[in-house]
């Protein structure tokens, strides 16, 4: 069926409308202006192009690794659907290698059967530091192997991402990730200056919520924040709950990156989208909420109850950006990010109708996936 709406304004991505139509059908952006036979309706508030959630490992009571299936992947969309968030992928931690074909066995199912903002799937380790693994098991932590090679080379997973940590994985198979159509991003490392750049030029293109489980920068010792910060061609997932990095440190990543290179990430568990504090466990941890931060018995945080929405919000009230940048590390730069961006991230003719209805603070009124209607307050 095709639709026009029209709200009070409209950011499309690159700067701010008022009273622009936007129509669409079978799910694309068909103009910016009315159209004969189209359903019109007027919307009150801010449209602006959906969210994209690069790091998301639950949500609606699920954590993905504890329900890898279609089903799990569908209740997880469904609750970052009511924050704004019309594509995300799916996370796994680090896990064993029997859970990350069954996860990969649900993510390219909901990728064949197109379910609502599935675009790929995130492997958040399992080669990683343990000096720097956070909550992830440490009996799972591993060298790299031809099982899990053969899951990341899988061709029928959509965008894959995989977060691991340069001192246990080398160039040379770091190499062979991206040949065979791994985005690679480095986090929960330990390693130096020399071994960062090393991957960088092997062809990692990321960074995973940088500055947490990751070398500091000093003044001697860059570390993987500081060859984050200084590459010029490297994204770089941030983390903006208050908790995780504080304003100062999120400012100056901001400030030292080129623009376009710091892209709002949740990490969002099991409890986004549930009103009440509940605890769960994580691979026989613990881990409790209290208000918006969750911390594992032992003392670690352990991901976030951040959503996109909020993270936009917080961005601009903590951090003092204008809400149009905000909005672009939520959607624009992701997309580019994933190389979605001649679909996605912005509204576009031709694009997909994915969008997100925003009242004057960054509250979720209504979000289309594709042009269908994911969410309604």
């Amino acid at each position: 069926m095709k639709q026009t709406i029209i709200a009070d304004r409209v950011f499309d991505g690159t700067r701010f409308h008022t009273d622009l139509p936007i129509t669409f059908e079978d799910g694309h952006i068909l103009a910016f202006d009315t159209s004969k036979g189209a359903e019109e309706s007027r919307l009150n508030g801010l449209i602006a192009p959906g969210f994209i959630d690069v790091q998301v490992n639950g949500g609606g009571g699920v954590l993905f690794n504890a329900s890898a299936s279609l089903k799990g992947i569908e209740t997880i969309g469904q609750a970052h659907a009511k924050f704004g968030t019309t594509a995300y992928l799916p996370t796994l931690i680090t896990d064993d290698v029997s859970v990350m074909r069954q996860a990969a066995d649900a993510v390219a199912e909901a990728v064949k059967l197109n379910s609502a903002g599935v675009v790929g799937v995130h492997f958040e380790g399992p080669h990683l530091s343990v000096p720097k693994k956070g909550v992830h098991p440490q009996p799972h932590i591993r060298r790299i192997s031809d099982a899990e090679l053969e899951v990341f080379g899988r061709q029928d997973l959509g965008i894959k991402v995989v977060t691991l940590a340069p001192e246990n994985v080398s160039p040379e198979v770091i190499e062979a990730l991206v040949k065979a159509g791994v985005k690679v991003c480095l986090g929960h490392s330990n390693a130096d200056y020399d071994t960062v750049k090393r991957a960088l030029a092997a062809g990692a293109t990321g960074f995973t919520h940088l500055y947490n489980a990751m070398s500091a920068l000093d003044s001697r010792n860059p570390g993987m924040v500081g060859a984050a910060l200084e590459s010029q061609d490297a994204w770089c997932g941030l983390i903006v709950d208050g908790h995780h990095v504080h304003p100062a440190s999120a400012r100056v990543a901001i400030n030292a990156k080129p623009k376009g290179k710091v892209m709002l990430v949740t990490d969002a568990m099991p409890p986004v989208g549930l009103d009440e504090e509940v605890s769960f466990e994580l691979f026989g941890t613990q881990v409790q909420r209290v208000g918006d931060r969750l911390n594992a018995v032992t003392g670690e945080l352990a991901g976030c109850v951040l959503d996109m929405a909020g993270a936009v919000a917080n961005t601009v009230k903590m951090l003092g950006l204008e809400p149009a940048e905000a909005l672009r590390m939520a959607s624009l730069y992701p997309a580019q990010f994933l190389g979605l961006s001649d679909k996605m991230g912005s509204l576009q003719v031709g694009g997909r109708a994915d969008m997100v209805l925003l009242d004057n603070n960054f509250g979720v009124e209504q979000t289309f996936i594709a042009g269908e209607l994911a969410f309604k307050r």
